[in-house]
């Protein structure tokens, strides 16, 4: 699930298969295709495809039972790997362009959780949008706030575009809104993110 809105994905799925000796090899039985919403979170998405996939196991013991059942076989030249995530798989690379980013928040939320640092402290970011306009002085280093917004939060240049946070969590303190963090932590433009 995560690696499908980090990889930028549009549609994901679920397939039920018969096991065999292999990890994931079995013939494929039924499959039904589901569209990844632009604000689809890992947990999100989590909830969508566990009611899809409970109704297409029922689809697919109902078709055995029946006999009506069709066996697919893999192809398995086009088989992918999703490795295991670790919690530095969350650290934001504020070079890669705001699209990555933005997937990369929403890929790992609620875990790991994407992060950069402040202050020298960990802070996560839960929230995040895309922004246009922003980023237009490519003498900016990546990282750097480049606006304020006081209702919604600061603006942070990356490798191409710009991204706004909305919603963050400091290290040991709960989620809240990023424009209380920037009145508490005294966010101010030209500061650098990931110090």
């Amino acid at each position: 699930i995560q690696w499908a809105i980090l990889q930028g994905e549009t549609e994901t799925g679920i397939t039920t298969m018969l096991m065999d000796q292999g990890m994931d090899t079995g013939d494929l039985l039924l499959q039904k295709n589901v569209a990844i919403d632009k604000e689809d979170t890992a947990g999100t998405l989590h909830d969508k495809l566990s009611q899809i996939g409970a109704e297409l196991l029922l689809q697919t013991l109902q078709h055995v039972a029946k006999g009506t059942i069709t066996l697919i076989p893999q192809n398995h030249d086009a088989a992918t790997y999703a490795p295991l995530l670790k919690k530095e798989d969350g650290h934001i690379n504020w070079q890669e362009p705001a699209a990555r980013i933005y997937d990369k928040v929403r890929g790992l939320f609620p875990w790991p959780g994407a992060y950069t640092h402040f202050q020298g402290r960990t802070v996560k970011l839960l929230k995040v949008k895309v922004t246009q306009g922003h980023r237009t002085d490519s003498s900016l280093i990546p990282g750097t706030v480049v606006a304020l917004d006081n209702m919604a939060g600061p603006i942070i240049a990356t490798g191409e575009g710009s991204i706004q946070i909305l919603e963050i969590q400091p290290e040991n303190k709960k989620p809240m809104p990023c424009s209380d963090f920037c009145r508490g932590y005294h966010l101010t433009v030209g500061v650098k993110l990931d110090t």
